[in-house]
């Protein structure tokens, strides 16, 4: 069967028509308004190959090693080109453009790669297969084709080989579909995408879909209250964009929305209760919530495409309650920063040695001085965690955050006071240990339970609202990367490499005289590939290594490492970096195979930069790396006093954005250590004069039209981020356990300052 109509398609053809054929089909069938179209079966594409006779060599040329760009790259170019130059079969040419004249009128139309092996519950294969809009009758046929070869490219090669899916075994089918020439359009939850709460979340902007899907514009946002009936909550964004069809090209282009449509409503609640009739007779059909694109002409709304929404967590309503730790402040043993939020309660184990980590069981409470690297796989395995040094940005701080498990730091005596084996509880809010497991009792059988440091028990977290400010995230380690997005943050704006090379328990130079410099790269590459998959296609900010030598010395290989009275003020960052090409050179390296795989959601930003002298020398070494500067969205930190007041000339090397690090940035101005518990009294990022830094840079940089954002400690802090906002930056990057509350403060700044202009 060449082709199948979407009117004859249900759920059960998936085999046939892949995912989103299937689910069209599905609308179509259930009475919805889906635009008409057919679906160009996988058994054609099959057909296609093996009656041509280029099944084999096809099939051939792709079963390299994924691990080798250079071979990587060249199978994606002999697969491309052998389906591209060879001819249709005169049957099936004549039976697609049959079906195409059957949909009369001469009509555009979408071309839309419909992979069988998409949205399996163990894999997803989204956005990794190409879709055309605005195709005629004489690309067609062509269009089909480049379809069928995005089945092969590189990261579809890459991310196939990874979760051992045969090549040979992969079909796809391809939806020719009525294009819908929206004057608005958006997607909807039909329900809310975290808690699964009867509220139906609508964001919408002028034009096409594509704006609001790939992140170009910042959309209304809509919160409807399914239970009461009634419109909860709107945000009107400022919409600078839209997609619209060139009546030229027949292309797809961003075109400035109108002066007088940017700050005007999209949606009316007639549309609105409209759209929520739909959504409920979509999820109805399904049987639970979905994930619906939309689009409105002329006034009639059209269904594009409907998934199920998999984010709502089982337990949302029954998560398991702690009360106050320890049943009274009578029963604290210890106390210190509340560092991570949540309580928990389990079995002491105290860690003083790297080789204690094995006595570390799911549900236990380590207690050690300080956590490393090293330590972060038993952190994942742990209820809760107790460390005698460290404050709000050490490592047991961060890590504890984005894992999600309750953490008490700098308690000064904790590996002194607890005992292993003791039962104990610990409250990450109020920075206590208590006697006993009183306040959480565990199940039999269990070492420990701890409630969601996100949420507080029976509550729901607020629907993402929309800003104009972008609020992304911090991420430590590619294990946190699926709860960060979970999010609903805007991106990554700080994914630390640092953290990937210090787990592997070596030090660079070690690791490559030992493994080698391929599997050092591909170390990295994988790393990165976690939490690119996980956002993508929001954006991944990565920073190169920024690794203070103290930490280098503690791994293996790290003799030779120099001792050094403060290393926070030494070898460190790209100072390290441009002293050592040739291991600089090696992280650029994963960059490059990252942008290879089709990773362009990833983004470079280099540490501790101080002048434009050391900004021109990184960005010469990233073309040496054949990283074009040009083509990939590339940074700088801006960390020290120095960078800060050398802002103007630096925005002159031709950088995308500079990130604030004010956790540097407020040591180095103010000369406080911020581990130092003699001086930490008087470390402060909102100082006057750290504020004055900012703010200048921000001004500077938006005359030079290069991108502002802050991503240390301070942007958790609801003050910091007003101030930011008010000064114009353009993304703010919060830790895990903040950014809820980050993006409600931006909203309601924007509003204010949105109020003061009309006022």
């Amino acid at each position: 069967m060449p082709v199948a109509w979407l009117s004859t398609i249900s759920a059960s053809d998936i085999d046939t028509v892949g995912g989103k054929g299937a689910s069209l089909g599905e609308l179509t069938g259930a009475g919805l308004p889906v635009p008409s179209g057919f679906v160009v079966t996988a058994d054609t594409y099959r057909t296609f190959i093996e009656e041509t006779g280029i099944a084999e060599e096809l099939f051939d040329a792709v079963d390299v090693d994924t691990a080798d760009s250079t071979a990587l790259a060249e199978a994606e170019q002999r697969a491309r080109k052998l389906i591209l130059d060879t001819e249709w079969p005169d049957d099936q040419k004549q039976d697609v453009l049959a079906a195409y004249d059957d949909l009369n009128g001469d009509p555009v139309v979408a071309v839309r790669s419909s992979a069988t092996a998409e949205d399996l519950p163990d894999a997803s294969f989204a956005g990794q297969q190409e879709t055309f809009l605005n195709i005629t009758r004489e690309d067609l046929l062509d269009r089909i084709k480049r379809c069928w070869a995005s089945l092969f490219t590189q990261r579809a090669i890459y991310y196939r080989q990874e979760q051992g899916f045969a090549h040979d075994k992969v079909d796809i089918a391809v939806v020719v579909q009525r294009m819908v020439d929206a004057e608005k359009s958006g997607v909807m939850f039909t329900s809310h995408p975290s808690t699964g709460a009867p509220q139906l979340i609508v964001e919408a902007a002028w034009g096409l879909g594509e704006a609001v899907v790939s992140g170009s514009v910042t959309p209304d946002n809509y919160v409807f209250d399914r239970t009461d009936d009634e419109l909860a909550d709107v945000t009107v964004a400022t919409k600078k964009v839209m997609c619209v069809r060139d009546d030229e090209t027949g292309e797809t282009v961003e075109h400035a929305v109108p002066d007088e449509k940017q700050d005007r409503r999209v949606l009316a609640d007639e549309e609105i209760r409209a759209l929520r009739d739909l959504g409920e007779r979509v999820e109805d059909h399904y049987g639970g919530p979905q994930d619906v694109e939309w689009a409105i002409v002329d006034g009639d709304i059209y269904m594009l495409q409907s998934r199920p929404v998999t984010t709502i967590g089982e337990n949302n309503a029954e998560r398991a309650t702690g009360g106050d730790a320890g049943g009274g402040s009578d029963d604290v043993l210890v106390s210190g920063l509340g560092s991570a939020p949540g309580t928990a309660s389990g079995t002491v184990r105290t860690v003083k040695k790297l080789d204690q980590l094995d006595k570390v069981g799911e549900g236990d409470i380590i207690v050690t001085e300080m956590t490393t690297p090293d330590m972060v796989p038993a952190m994942k395995r742990a209820a809760g965690i107790v460390t005698d040094e460290g404050g709000m940005t050490s490592h047991a701080a961060i890590i504890s955050r984005e894992l999600g498990v309750p953490a008490v730091v700098g308690t000064d005596s904790a590996t002194a006071t607890l005992a292993d084996d003791q039962r104990v509880t610990i409250d990450g809010d109020r920075g206590i240990v208590a006697d006993g497991p009183d306040a959480i009792e565990p199940d039999d059988g269990e070492q420990g339970t701890a409630s969601s440091p996100q949420q507080p028990t029976g509550s729901q977290p607020a629907p993402k609202p929309m800003t104009a400010t972008e609020v992304k995230v911090n991420v430590s380690i590619p294990e946190a990367a699926q709860r960060a997005a979970e999010t609903g943050a805007d991106g990554v704006g700080l994914l630390r490499t640092e953290h990937m090379v210090l787990s592997t328990g070596k030090t660079p130079e070690r690791y490559v005289a030992d493994h080698g410099s391929d599997a050092y790269v591909n170390q990295l590459v994988e790393s990165i590939r976690t939490v690119a998959d996980a956002f993508y296609p929001r954006p991944v900010r990565t920073r190169t290594l920024d690794a203070p030598t103290d930490e280098f010395r503690q791994l293996e290989g790290g003799s030779d490492e120099p001792t050094e009275h403060n290393p926070m003020l030494g070898y460190r960052g790209v100072r390290r970096s441009l002293d050592a090409p040739e291991q600089f050179h090696l992280e650029l390296q994963a960059f490059r195979k990252l942008y290879e795989l089709g990773y362009d959601n990833v983004e470079i930003m280099f540490p501790l930069v101080n002048d434009a002298e050391d900004v021109l020398a990184l960005k010469a070494a990233m073309q040496e790396a054949g990283i074009d500067p040009e083509k990939r969205r590339w940074g700088v930190m801006i960390e020290t006093p120095a960078s800060a007041l050398s802002a103007e000339s630096i925005c002159a090397t031709g950088l995308d954005f500079v990130s604030f690090g004010t956790n540097d940035l407020t040591q180095y101005t103010l000369a406080v250590d911020r581990n130092n518990e003699r001086v930490s009294d008087r470390y402060d990022e909102l100082h006057p004069s750290v504020l004055t830094l900012l703010r200048e840079t921000i001004e500077t940089c938006r005359e030079a039209d290069v991108a502002t954002s802050i991503c240390g400690q301070a942007a958790s802090k609801p003050r910091m981020v007003r101030e930011l906002i008010e000064a114009g930056i353009t993304s703010v990057s919060p830790n895990v356990d903040a950014v809820r509350d980050v993006q409600q403060e931006a909203k309601r700044v924007e509003q204010k300052l949105l109020l003061d202009t009309v006022r």
